[in-house]
């Protein structure tokens, strides 16, 4: 089968398209043909360990020494079930199915052996949502999975103001549709390039973080979302209502101390990476298919560009996902 395989830490030409050997399922795996999957942020901070400082070297040696070789990177994916293994009891053979190999990785292939159920590398898989592609179904799971679970940390309500600084990747368009079909007033932080696109999906207000520091505007929220993990500590719990929510879902180190210990009065801090589960990716296809969440997606590149599609990445302008077709 043909793959995308990392040749070593560093910028996109690293990655270089090979021949491989074809997975075979075991007992409690499924084998999934790909049809699509995405140049995922995370996927180009894997490839050039652009980390979190305490996170570089466990992962250096994680993917130097610990996971299989060729190392294939793409943690999201979508395609239809090929084989099953005997003791596989939720999927069948045909089934269109979309999900995320979490630390697995592995996507950047034509075929994807995953277990069921998730184990030890994590991950989740799910039927597709039936009004979306294959590539509109990749571009859903890291994004709006991580979206969910700080949605539903922040117990956003009906006319609250809302921040959501970094809203144009993956995760933020994700967190906007959420917050606005809450009833709550979204105000959307990113490049100048990305407000049109946050208009589109809902946002009330815009601004370019480039003009603005939305620290200084003397605005009030009651929940602030730091997707990119860039503003200020200090002065994002200051402008903050009296029980306001500041969720850091990217948070620097710098962040994860201050959260850990700064005073906040009655201000709740809330961190922590969520868990990918099967039955959040079925929520999220129940959202999409009655019409209250949909995926952005910036560009498509077919596999063999891969590393033009991880070079746009790297420039940061992307909006929303970048869906990669699989050809076969």
């Amino acid at each position: 089968m043909k793959a995308i395989v990392m040749t070593r830490f560093g910028p996109p030409d690293v990655l270089q398209l090979r021949e491989i050997a074809k997975p075979v399922p075991k007992d409690n795996e499924v084998l999934i043909k790909i049809h699509a999957t995405t140049a995922f942020a995370g996927d180009a901070e894997l490839r050039n360990l652009k980390l979190p400082v305490e996170f570089r070297l466990p992962f250096w040696i994680y993917l130097s020494f610990f996971r299989p070789k060729p190392v294939i990177l793409g943690q999201e994916l979508a395609g239809e079930i090929e084989a099953v293994g005997k003791d596989v009891r939720k999927f069948k053979v045909g089934d269109p199915v979309f999900g995320t190999t979490s630390i697995g990785l592995g996507a950047y292939a034509q075929y994807k052996a995953m277990p069921e159920e998730p184990g030890a590398m994590g991950g989740a898989l799910a039927v597709k949502p039936a009004n979306l592609s294959f590539a509109e179904a990749a571009a859903v799971p890291v994004g709006g999975l991580e979206a969910l679970h700080f949605f539903r940390k922040a117990n956003i309500q009906s006319e609250e103001q809302v921040l959501i600084n970094g809203a144009g990747g993956s995760i933020g368009t994700m967190l906007v549709q959420m917050v606005k079909r809450r009833g709550a007033r979204v105000t959307a932080v990113d490049s100048a390039e990305k407000l049109d696109m946050l208009r589109s999906i809902g946002a009330d207000q815009v601004n370019d973080y480039a003009r603005e520091d939305f620290t200084r505007s003397g605005q009030a929220y009651d929940a602030i979302f730091d997707v990119v993990g860039k503003s200020s500590f200090s002065r994002s719990v200051r402008v903050l209502t009296p029980n306001g929510r500041y969720l850091l879902v990217n948070p620097g180190l710098s962040q994860r101390f201050q959260a850990r210990w700064a005073s906040t009065g009655g201000k709740q801090i809330i961190h922590g990476a969520g868990s990918q589960r099967p039955e959040d990716l079925l929520h999220l296809k129940d959202l999409i298919e009655t019409g209250q969440l949909r995926p952005v997606i910036d560009r498509s590149y077919p596999l063999e560009q891969l590393v033009e599609a991880h070079r746009y990445v790297d420039q940061g302008h992307k909006k929303g996902n970048m869906a990669v077709i699989v050809a076969h």
